[in-house]
């Protein structure tokens, strides 16, 4: 069954991969560059403080941060834990897919941690910003799956590495999202 599902998620990548076009590419490439997302997040700081003043935004930098961290340190466990290649490391695949990037990166790639790391905020903001700034988190997931995309265009993750890495985001998003509003509680009493 497991065997089988690899199986069907590797046929997609190569799938949705192979859609891929140089005319595109830059923008792919754009897109999955971390600092690329800096107008949103300068965007995202000022609506922080526009709602909630600058203790909040304090509570909500620092619940960001320790987000970022344990997604991205998961990630890295599961990489190492699980071990399953990256498709451009991948024998069975790497001869018939397109490699945007100059470089592959790590060997392994279950879970992204790209895809990870733009769906936990995501769903922070949403929750923290519900009935506050309209349309933010339309904005946001889309953005989150254009990232989360990019990794599979670019060669570096085949879907199900994104969909979990999405799914973990996600939840761990509304986990600190959650904490974060309890410590409002706490510093309001």
């Amino acid at each position: 069954m497991i065997e089988q599902l690899l199986q069907y998620d590797k046929e997609l990548f190569l799938f949705l991969n192979g859609l891929g076009t140089e005319t595109w590419d830059g923008f792919w490439m754009f897109m999955t560059a971390t600092r690329n997302s800096a107008p949103l997040y300068l965007l995202l700081l000022y609506l922080i403080y526009r709602n909630f003043g600058w203790k909040g935004t304090a509570v909500i930098l620092v619940s960001i941060a320790l987000l970022i961290t344990c997604t991205d340190q998961l990630s890295n466990f599961f990489k190492y834990g699980v071990g399953r290649l990256r498709p451009c490391h991948d024998p069975e695949v790497s001869g018939a897919m397109r490699l945007v990037k100059s470089y592959c990166g790590g060997q392994f790639g279950y879970f992204s941690a790209h895809a990870a790391n733009s769906f936990g905020p995501a769903i922070f903001f949403t929750v923290m910003f519900r009935n506050k700034v309209k349309y933010i988190s339309w904005v946001l997931l889309l953005w989150a799956c254009i990232v989360a995309y990019s990794r599979i265009y670019i060669g570096v993750h085949y879907p199900l590495d994104v969909v979990s890495g999405a799914l973990v985001g996600s939840l761990f998003g509304w986990l600190w999202a959650k904490l974060a509003i309890f410590a409002f509680q706490k510093t309001e009493v």
